[in-house]
């Protein structure tokens, strides 16, 4: 092994590893979709066609997201987060921090919230047409209303969290020009 190749493995790398990074776009992916479908579908008139088939796909994208944050919080908590070029100021470093910390508890509530709305309220909790998740919950109304609620408000708090993580990645890349969106792609 060259010298040049030698130094180059000792140093960390600048970005996150490739099944981060898939991960990372994939659950981007499927929760902005999940996000936008769950808005039309409150324009929508409930009961109609339309509605209960888009609100199929978004409880499939919900419960992929919930699969999904099962395999990507194992996987950040062991292999960690690359270095950063530069280093943050203290308010940086910890408004980041807790953004993070946000996306990643909607990421697993928003899907929960999702399924005991679904299944205290007795209703189909398809995955793509493929099959049906388990109902582990007895018909509960009063349970659905909460978990409907608690998902409601938990798509406001991450509309907002998440426009602020597109945000200050955009910031970072366009304006400080620290390399913190490049760790990502």
């Amino acid at each position: 092994m060259s010298t040049v190749t030698e130094a180059a493995s000792d140093m960390p790398s600048s970005r996150y590893r490739p099944s981060q990074r898939v991960l990372h776009w994939l659950m981007a992916i499927v929760i902005i979709s999940a996000l936008a479908i769950g808005l039309y579908c409150s324009y929508l008139e409930p009961g109609t066609p339309l509605r209960r088939a888009l609100l199929d796909v978004h409880k499939s994208l919900g419960m992929t997201a919930l699969v999904l944050i099962a395999i990507r919080l194992p996987l950040r908590l062991s292999l960690g987060e690359p270095a950063n070029r530069q280093p943050f100021g203290a308010l940086v470093h910890y408004a980041a921090r807790c953004t993070h910390m946000l996306l990643y508890v909607l990421m697993i509530l928003m899907p929960l919230a999702g399924y005991v709305t679904s299944a205290a309220g007795g209703h189909d909790l398809p995955w793509f047409g493929l099959f049906q998740w388990p109902d582990l919950l007895p018909l509960d109304k009063p349970l659905e209303k909460v978990a409907a609620r608690i998902h409601e408000y938990g798509a406001y708090c991450l509309y907002a969290i998440l426009s602020l993580h597109v945000l200050a990645a955009l910031w970072h890349h366009f304006f400080r020009r620290d390399g913190v969106l490049a760790r990502m792609l």
